[in-house]
């Protein structure tokens, strides 16, 4: 099941016995938790039948206590374990066997088990397996998270550049927990309907559109030295604004895209962005300039890169502080 089609279940007013939520990624756990707290119960019921408990902090035997007892003037009472990747003990699992495999039908018991999978091979899950809900909450690939994005904003019925994605994407990685924090801040400010763009992610999340690694990169992607020396000029009066290792990382990636995308046998910028895994944008950009960057000069860039890593982790480096590592680099790299 998608998380969308267990939050549907647990809103129609039948849900299940037991949900068993786990996997690496929580914000999908969290949605589910909400929408179950928010849903499974009227107002009026939960302050007598809904019981929300942390692991690390109850044992199981009162979690079993919980689910155990009678609804309230209500036809069910509600329990969630949050953190259930604290009970870390199979002893402590062992604990809601019996229960497990006669679940009392007036109570809906969640498990909240974020951050990394249950183990499939264990006796528990296999109790699960035949009659809970279970639910794996698998994480966003990085190139993934630009269609993720566009994905998100169009169910709240707004739009989005291109650029915008990238940006959002680059710096804020793949938690989603944070992404949709921060674009739920752009949806009081931006009218409902609008496209947000690049400008409203400067303005209200504090991404320069302008003096940032992704302007940087694609200012050696363009052979730009006004543009790249500018941001570099950036970087060393705002150290806090990113770091060198950062930076490297990103171009190396530039130049394995690079080089990929003189073997691709495509200049259709949707089949290289299916081929190299990313958003139609970057590919687009990929082919308007690879021919700026033969193959020949991309090895000997990465070699480039190499040296500079080493460098900044202080091998054979004792004084030349972080921004002139990166100025020399970028000069290298653009002559």
């Amino acid at each position: 099941m998608t998380h969308q089609e267990v939050i549907k279940q647990l809103k129609s007013g039948n849900p299940k016995p037991i949900y068993f939520l786990h996997g690496e990624e929580p914000f999908y756990i969290d949605q589910i938790v909400k929408a179950a707290t928010t849903s499974v119960l009227d107002e009026s019921e939960r302050d007598f039948n809904q019981t929300v408990v942390y692991a690390k902090d109850t044992p199981p035997i009162d979690v079993l206590d919980s689910a155990t007892r009678l609804p309230m003037m209500s036809e069910r009472t509600l329990v969630v374990v949050r953190e259930a990747q604290e009970y870390k003990k199979a002893s402590q699992w062992e604990v809601f066997e019996k229960y497990f495999e006669s679940p009392s039908p007036t109570t809906v018991l969640i498990f909240a088990h974020k951050y990394k999978k249950f183990d499939k091979r264990s006796r528990i899950y296999k109790i699960l397996k035949k009659d809970a809900v279970l639910f794996e909450s698998d994480g966003v690939k990085d190139y993934q998270l630009g269609k993720w994005i566009g994905d998100y904003i169009k169910t709240k019925d707004y739009q989005i550049t291109d650029k915008a994605t990238a940006l959002l994407a680059e710096f804020l990685g793949n938690d989603l927990s944070r992404i949709s924090n921060e674009l739920e801040k752009l949806f009081l400010l931006v009218a409902p309907g609008e496209q947000i763009n690049e400008k409203h992610i400067e303005k209200n999340i504090g991404i320069s559109k302008d003096y940032n690694v992704f302007e940087l990169v694609n200012a050696v992607l363009e052979k730009n030295p006004v543009k790249a020396n500018k941001i570099v000029r950036y970087f060393g009066q705002n150290p806090k604004a990113t770091h060198i290792t950062i930076v490297l990382a990103n171009l190396h990636t530039l130049f394995s895209r690079l080089f990929k995308a003189h073997f691709a046998g495509t200049d259709d910028p949707r089949k290289l962005a299916s081929i190299l895994k990313i958003h139609p944008y970057p590919a687009k950009e990929l082919l308007l300039n690879k021919r700026k960057h033969p193959a020949r000069t991309i090895s000997k860039n990465f070699s480039l890169l190499r040296e500079y890593d080493l460098l900044a982790k202080g091998v054979n480096n004792s004084s030349t502080p972080e921004n002139e590592l990166l100025k020399e680099l970028i000069f290298k790299l653009l002559h």
